[in-house]
This record gives structure tokens, sequence and C-alpha cells, in this order.
């Protein structure tokens, strides 16, 4: 079939496809954007104010439905698709030019059952608003490390954040995923029901449908201890070292992070971000003190508080449409040299919005066997980020600095990183993060999306016959 291309203005659409357009939004409850429509310029854009692509259709769905209606669409008039989520896609696999962007921010359902301590969330959720609903009840699972992060894409990838030394990744705590695949159909994955496509899910991105529904295992989780200790970068190499220690000191229910930032009223600093996620604060003031006490910091605001103001903390620092560009690896473990390194280059940053951070996966998300879900970097490790960030301008500057920084911790880096963070469509990296559990996830590519109809990722290529 021909593919059909459309311009930003529809002048020249093949009348029968306008028909076909209008049956389209006539079988949906949710709403269908087109160019010109007075919300598409709002519509087309994305948390990265760097990706500026212009979809021919944008599908805000509603229902599960609606979604499959979307799909079969797209399919039949062989359009180029886009699955977005509830929030961030700073890759800006999103959306998409010329093609359908199915959009789930709209799907916000969530039900909560205190008693079997789960909860079904549809897929436009973010993690704010997902840990406010649970924490309701006193109940959490493991979320990203801010609340603006949309649920589904983080999922799917895996799900780093602050409860998995605890619980594990957010994957480890799916247990089940409601989608539609490819072919139109909605299907439900989980331990006993499509097994084999539940594991490529937990892990796999969206290469195997867009899902309209997970449903996560719940955990106790009451006031915790958190915040956080500034330094001033010109203590950086200390304060590194220190976290590099600390860190991988920790126990289970503490996960602390790294960022190296500018901060207002302080200028070049260095953050440890951390948590205490036990039922004991007064055992977590005892793990958090070194943390506190070291330096000491200019700023300590480690102190009870409810979870979900913790994932809020951060949501500052990113805010939507400002312009990101954000390179990523991982490190077995950090080298005085490695960590030396990083400070020269955190010295280079070329705007004030620009940051390293470094996460840090560890406790039960690396006591989960490599081949148990897609998601294969189980050993404990750090994830690094150089994000570029920047509001007025040309890119490249900013651009050029997180690619030399990236490049220049490349003999400190080891093979693989979280999927979520690989920038573009690199079928290396893709292969390096999955490790052994390629080539099953191509074969189930192969039987679920043969054609590779969900490309639009950190893509997995079917599998040759």
């Amino acid at each position: 079939m021909e593919i059909f291309e459309l311009s930003q203005s529809f002048t020249t659409e093949a009348p029968a496809f306008g028909t076909a357009v209008e049956q389209f939004e006539m079988q949906i409850s949710g709403q269908l954007i087109r160019p010109g429509d007075a919300v598409y310029e709002q519509a087309r854009r994305l948390w990265n104010g760097k990706i500026d692509k212009y979809p021919a259709l944008i599908a805000r769905c509603h229902t599960a439905e609606d979604v499959a209606t979307a799909v079969t669409f797209a399919r039949h008039h062989n359009l180029a698709l886009a699955v977005r989520g509830g929030a961030h896609n700073s890759n800006g696999f999103a959306t998409i030019n010329n093609g359908l962007v199915i959009d789930l921010s709209p799907m916000k359902g969530i039900t909560v059952d205190p008693a079997a301590r789960t909860a079904r969330a549809e897929p436009g959720l973010t993690f704010g608003e997902l840990s406010r609903a649970t924490q309701a009840y006193g109940l959490a699972t493991t979320t990203g490390i801010c609340s603006g992060t949309g649920i589904s894409g983080a999922t799917l990838g895996g799900g780093t954040g602050w409860l998995m030394g605890k619980h594990g990744l957010s994957i480890d705590n799916v247990l089940a995923f409601e989608l539609v695949t490819a072919d139109g159909q909605q299907l439900k994955a989980s331990a006993t029901e499509n097994p084999d496509l539940f594991w490529a899910l937990r892990g796999g991105g969206g290469n195997f449908g867009v899902v309209t529904a997970i449903e996560y295992q719940l955990h106790p989780l009451g006031q915790i201890l958190a915040g956080m200790v500034i330094h001033p970068m010109s203590n950086a190499k200390a304060v590194l070292r220190f976290y590099r220690d600390f860190s991988s000191a920790t126990p289970d229910d503490v996960t602390v992070y790294a960022f190296l930032v500018t901060l207002p009223d302080i200028g070049p600093a260095v953050i440890l971000m951390a948590g205490y996620f036990g039922d004991d604060l007064a055992a977590g003031e005892r793990l958090l003190a070194p943390l506190r006490q070291f330096g000491p910091p200019l700023v300590n605001t480690v102190q009870p508080m409810a979870y979900p103001d913790f994932l809020a903390m951060l949501d500052p620092i990113a805010p939507d449409g400002r312009n990101y560009y954000e390179p990523a690896y991982s490190v077995k473990q950090f080298s005085d040299a490695a960590l030396d390194t990083l400070i020269t280059w955190a010295g280079r940053m070329t705007s004030p919005f620009s940051a390293i951070l470094i996460h840090h996966i560890h406790g039960a998300a690396t006591r989960v066997a490599p081949d148990a879900t897609a998601f294969a970097l189980r050993e404990p490790h750090y994830a690094v980020i150089h994000d570029a960030a920047w509001e007025d301008g040309l890119a490249e500057t900013h651009v050029a600095w997180a690619r030399a920084s990236f490049a220049s911790m490349q003999p400190f880096a080891m093979p693989g990183v979280y999927v979520n963070f690989i920038v573009g469509q690199q079928e290396e990296a893709v292969r390096d993060s999955y490790r052994a559990n390629y080539e099953r996830l191509a074969a189930l590519k192969r039987q679920y999306d043969p054609t590779n109809f969900f490309r639009a990722n950190q893509n997995i290529q079917p599998a040759l016959k």
C-alpha cells in the first residue's frame, strides 16, 4: 500500500482519505486534532521544547477502544505511528512528522484496592498522580524520581526510582498490563495470561503495543525521611568521593542520587538527594546522619515528609517547554579519575540549566535474575545523564557540550544503559542494554509486531524468519 503523505495544512488531502478521517473521528470518544485546529500547536508540543514535529493527526484517546480504533486506522492507511503517554519523553519518540500520534494523556483513571494492595492505573497518569492516589491509603510502589514523569513510558522501560532499593524496579511491581497490539487486538498480559508478552513488556519499551492500563503491586509506606544536602562545586571532589562510598554501602531502605548543577543564589553546586523509606524514622536518622554531616553542606533540607511531596521536589528544575538533550551511559563504579573528569566537564557547562545527573541502581532491583524480565542490567551500577538544557539561542553549543562530556566518560563506562535514557534509535545501544535478552525480544517482536509497526521507540527489530 502506498504511504499517503500529508501536508501540515491538509490542502492536498485525497478526498477518500478525508472521508476516512471523518469516520475515524466519529468512531472515537476522544478528540481528533488536525493541523489548523485551535489546539493543534499546543497538542503537538512535548515536554522537551527541542522536539519540533508536525503530526498529520493527533488522537486524544479516552478509552482502550479509542486506542484500538486508532491503531487500526493507522495500520489500514499505512500511517507512521507514535504513542504519547502522560509526560516527558525527552527523546521525541512521542510524536512524529506526517503521521498519527496516539495521545494517551487524557486516560487518567485509577482504582486502588487497599485490601489487596494493588492499583490499576491508566497510561496518562504521572507518577505524582499515582503516588498521591496510593498514599491516601498509606501505600506506594516504585516510581521515577520526579512527579512529572509519566507512568507508562517509564514503567515499560523498566522504571528506576527512589523505591527500587527496597521494592525493585517499577516492572518488578507490575502484576498485569492491558494493551492494544499491532493488529488492533486488546490483550491482557500477566504471569498467567500471555506470559511471554508479559516478560517482554517488563523492560521492552513500546515495541509490543499500546498499553492502556497497568496493575501495580503496592507496599505500605508512611512518612519518609528525605531531602537534599547542597555543597559548593568547589568541594565537588570530596563530596563525590563521599557519595561514591556512601551510596555503595547504603541498605535497601536508602537511595541517594547526585546532581552537578547551577543553583540560583548559590551558583555551581553538588546536590546529594536522598530518602529513607523504611519503617523506623529513628533508624533513618542514623543512616542519613553521615550524609547530613559531611562537609558540612551549605543547605540541608532532609526532614520527615510524605512521599508525594518528595517526588515533587525536582519538578521545578525540569519545566515543560525548555530544550533538552540528554545522552547517558552506565558506570559500574566510579574511579577517582572518572569523578575528576565529571567535575571538569561540569565546570564547562554552557547553560545555567544544564546538569550532570547520577542515578544509583542498587538493592532489590539488582537481585532479580537478568533473564527474569526483559530488563537485563541487574548488577549494581550508576546511570549518568549529561543533561544539556537551555531556553534561548541555538542548540549547537549546548549539544556539543553534552556530546563532548559524554565522549570523555566512555573510557569509564560499561556496556548498556537504562533503555529510557538512550538518545535516538541506536541499534547497538539497544542491543547492549538488553544483552542476552535481545534475541528473545526480537523473536517476540516478530510474533506480535512482524512489520515493526511500533517503531518510534528504542527499537527492537523483528527477528528474521
